[in-house]
Formats: C-alpha cells, structure tokens, sequence
C-alpha cells in the first residue's frame, strides 16, 4: 500500500516524479469516461501528450455543471459492481453530483482524513465526537473513519439535539469536536445557558463553510480548545483535502494525491503563487471517479513562505466562493468579510443574516446581527451609538453604505449543517 501517514518526507524531484506518474494514470483511468474523450479530442490533446506536471495545462477543466448533466453514472471509470458505496452533493440547485468509490478509494479517504487529524495532534487516546450529518452528505463518515484509523473513541453523535450533545462531551470525556463553525458556537452558547463545563474539550476541527479568523478566536476563547480548519469536497471523496497543522496558518494539502492550481475564475488563465483566484484541483489516486482539472469554485491563494512544519506548499483559508461573491452596487463582497468585521465587535453578538434587496433599481444590503446584552444599557442612544460603529466598520471594510439593524438574542437562525446567512432577494440564498 502506498499510502504514507508521513507524506511530507517525500519531496523536490522525488514527489514530482510521483506526481507525475500518478497524474499519467488518472489520464489514462479517464478515458473509461466518456465526457472526457470527447473534452479530450476537443481539446487536441491525448494522453501520450502528459510527458510533464507542466502538460496539466493542456488538458481541459471540469465543472459542477458537467458532473450534473453526467448524472448519475455518467463520471464513473469503473464497472458498477466496483463501487462500494456512492455519496451525493445537497442537490439544492438541480441534480445532485453522485460520487462513487471502490474499497481501495474508501481506504484512500481514510487514510488521509487519519493524516489530517493527526496532524492537529490527535491521538489513539482521544475521544472524538463527531457532529457533522451521517448519510448521503460525505463530512460524517470521511471524520468518522479517518479518526477510527488513528485509534481515537469515536461518538457518531451527527447533528441536532444540542443539548444531548452537551451532556456527552461531559459524560464521555470528549476532547475533541466536529462541527460546521456555525454549530460550534451554537453548541458553546446553549452550554452557556446550560451553566454547562466543557472542559474536557482540548481540540475542536471545523469545516464546510467558509469562517473567519475573528470567528476561530471566538470558539477558541468560548470552547477552550485549539480550533482548525478543514477543507474538502464530495467531488475529491469528502473532507481531507486539506487541513491545518499546529502554526494555524493556511491549509496544507496532500500533494501526492491532488495537483492544486489557482486560475483566473474569468479567464481560466494560472495565475503566480500569491495571487488570489479559484482553486482547481486534479486528484491523482482516485480510482471510481478521476477527474482532470476541477473546477471547484472556492476562492484562495498560494502562499508564498514555508511553513516552520516543512509539509510543503499550502492554501490561504478560503476567503469565499467564486459564486457566492455578491456583487453590491458594482463593488465585489464576499459573505466573510462581513463577518470577520462583526465578530472582531464585543459590541454584537455572534449570529447575523445579511438581505440583499433591490430597491428603486438600486441594490441595498441590510444586516441583522444579535446584540450583546453586556455592551448594552439599553438607552436609544447607546443604541444609534453602537449602529453607527458597526455600519462604520463594515463601511471600512466594504467600501460600501449599509443598513445595520439590531435584535434580540436568540431570535436569528440557527444551522445544524451548513449556516445560510446571505439572502439575495434579488434571487438567490447562500
């Protein structure tokens, strides 16, 4: 097996030449699929053409939009009865996308999930209760059987029921968590409520949502753990793409498994370590569904200087989705910077929605944000005091005017999965 938990001792010419070699088979594998012979002789190119890393450019992207018209097995290289299990996006806006994998791609995922939660310092002698969904969704069981492979205890405890999940963390000793962000610090505030320890907790991993710096300080400081970020996606297996290490300062990811570019999102065109754009992604081992050059929508950057870990090249957390990118008055806002601007406030509280509307041919953003009781005295004046603040901060940040309105604690929504916190009346949630 090929696997190695200590990836980052292969390096320089020695992992290009892996690369390399695994990049010519993924070629090969996707010629079982017949979208990509036809993008392939679309784009002049064969797979005899792949003689180096620098060759990936020739070969043609892959979007969302194709794996849903390839529905449901139209992106599976391999006969049916080689699929072990299948997985499926929400399906929100169409057809979901269908992933599927063979027992050597499910032993794959395991084994760089166990890389990642080790690589946060987990251990056999941790318990681990994992709080992302079971099922069709992939963040559960990638979690739960890469920490399986560590030798941590794991809790399957999957969403909801907070409470309940209060009550285990306590009664099983857990010291570390699962979760979207967004649950997070729901799970911290109705411990707050509760009067509720959780002291145990040592170590807290969060992932399929973008969340902010302000945000990691927030949970840190309310959870009393080291909290690290993650990164995946259903079309790349699931989570464990990349992850943090112990500096917290960008995503390392498995460069034996996936080619990582940073294009244009306009042009397609790469672009130089440092320069923001959207991520795209080549696996290298994955044996049911290969893909060339996925497109995968998320915002981020190369980093440019070495991580004191030496584990190689890494990612920038992700600032955003490329179609997510809400576009106000003809300035580019992304939902995470207004909430690395709220939460950086003592003044508002930890839950916000943002409304875009279009009013008088005029687009208007409007954010909702939960006041902090304890920064409040209750005067109208205090309160026309903190608006002004928050409408100024966001201002700053932005570049743009905005309406802020406050409101009572506890009266926002609250997730279990992913927080949809942006409502685009003009047509769109995120």
């Amino acid at each position: 097996m090929f696997w190695n938990r200590e990836i980052e001792t292969i390096a320089g010419d020695d992992l290009e030449a892996l690369q390399l070699s695994r990049l010519k088979w993924t070629v090969r594998q996707v010629q079982n699929v017949e979208f990509y012979r036809r993008a392939f002789q679309k784009a002049g190119v064969s797979p005899g053409d792949i003689q180096t890393l620098d060759d990936l450019e020739k070969l043609p992207f892959t979007t969302k939009k194709d794996l849903r018209e390839g529905y449901p097995f139209g992106f599976f290289a391999v006969p049916k009865r080689e699929v072990v299990r299948i997985h499926t996006t929400s399906g929100t806006t169409g057809k979901p996308t269908v992933v599927g994998y063979t027992r050597q791609d499910l032993d794959t995922w395991t084994e760089l999930m166990a890389r990642n939660l080790t690589m946060v310092g987990l251990t056999e002698d941790d318990v681990f209760q994992n709080i992302l969904g079971y099922g069709l969704f992939t963040g559960g069981l990638g979690f739960h059987y890469g920490a399986e492979r560590v030798g941590m205890t794991v809790i399957p405890s999957s969403t909801g029921n907070t409470k309940r999940q209060i009550e285990m963390i306590q009664d099983f000793g857990v010291t570390a968590i699962n979760s979207t962000p967004g649950y997070g610090l729901h799970l911290v505030e109705v411990a707050e409520q509760m009067g509720a320890s959780l002291e145990t907790l040592r170590i807290a991993t969060f992932g399929a949502e973008p969340w902010s710096e302000s945000m990691r300080a927030e949970l840190e400081r309310r959870l009393g753990v080291d909290a690290y970020d993650s990164y995946g996606m259903s079309e790349m297996y699931g989570p464990g793409v990349a992850f943090e290490c112990e500096e917290k300062d960008g995503l390392h990811i498995w460069h034996d498994c996936y080619l990582a570019e940073i294009i244009d999102p306009a042009t397609g065109e790469r672009l130089p370590d440092g320069e923001t754009g959207e991520l795209v992604i080549t696996p290298l081992v994955k044996e049911a569904m290969p893909l060339i050059r996925y497109r995968t929508g998320d915002i981020t950057r190369f980093l440019t200087d070495d991580c004191p870990c030496g584990r190689g090249k890494r990612i920038a957390r992700l600032s955003g989705r490329a179609d997510d990118m809400l576009v106000i008055r003809g300035i580019n806002v992304f939902p995470s910077q207004i909430e690395h601007t709220l939460l950086s406030l003592p003044e508002v509280g930890d839950q916000y929605m943002v409304y875009v509307d279009r009013i008088n041919h005029l687009d208007e953003m409007t954010i909702e944000v939960e006041i902090n009781r304890s920064y409040f005295s209750g005067e109208l004046a205090d309160l026309q005091r903190l608006q002004k603040k928050v409408s100024g901060a966001i201002r700053e940040t932005l570049n743009l005017r905005t309406t802020v309105k406050f409101v009572e604690p506890g009266t926002l929504p609250r997730f279990e999965g992913k927080a949809k916190r942006v409502v685009d009346r003009r047509g769109a949630i995120w």
